[in-house]
């Protein structure tokens, strides 16, 4: 090998170097911690997916009280910033529609807050959301399709389906 072979050798080695020592010192990921020097102490480590939070799961739910048709049902609210946004709208009264045989809809006042939105989830039956794109609360009374960003889980109402389904008023308020 020639010497301008061995001087273009000799650099790009250099610059694979100064690469992977720059990558290997590099955490682009948020929720991993960085790595130590023993392998061992680097498996400990090793960040686990979260179980995602439903409403059940959060200990700083806040209760709410909830009539359907004037009849009084157990319901929280999490702790999300869109469900502490809702609270503030409270009491409020609320005529429901039936949207697509699936959950009962009913336009808000005014929009809520999407800021510090959780991971998205597909709702359940019983599930309070807010669709963002609308600006509306939706009552689901059967288990949504699939998770989306735009739909918000505020609370939860304890409920039949049956009640829910055929729910045509809720009225929201603050629990003393």
């Amino acid at each position: 090998m020639n010497a301008a072979a061995l001087r273009a050798l000799a650099r790009a080695a250099t610059a694979i170097t100064v690469l992977l020592t720059v990558a290997a010192c590099t955490d682009t990921s948020p929720a991993s911690p960085r790595a130590t020097s023993s392998a061992s102490s680097a498996r400990q480590q090793t960040p686990t997916a979260e179980a995602p939070t439903t409403p059940s799961d959060r200990n700083s739910d806040m209760d709410i009280r909830v009539t359907l048709d004037g009849r009084p049902v157990d319901a929280t609210l999490n702790d999300s910033p869109a469900a502490r946004d809702f609270a503030g709208l409270l009491p409020l009264s609320l005529d429901l529609e039936d949207f697509h045989q699936t959950e009962r809809v009913a336009d808000l006042p005014r929009r809520l807050t999407t800021s510090g939105a959780p991971e998205p989830a597909a709702p359940k039956a019983g599930d309070l959301a807010y669709y963002a794109p609308w600006g509306n609360l939706a009552l689901f009374y059967r288990d949504g399709p699939s998770a989306s960003a735009d739909l918000l889980i505020l609370g939860h109402i304890d409920a039949d389906t049956d009640r829910l389904a055929g729910a045509d008023r809720i009225t929201i308020e603050a629990a003393p």
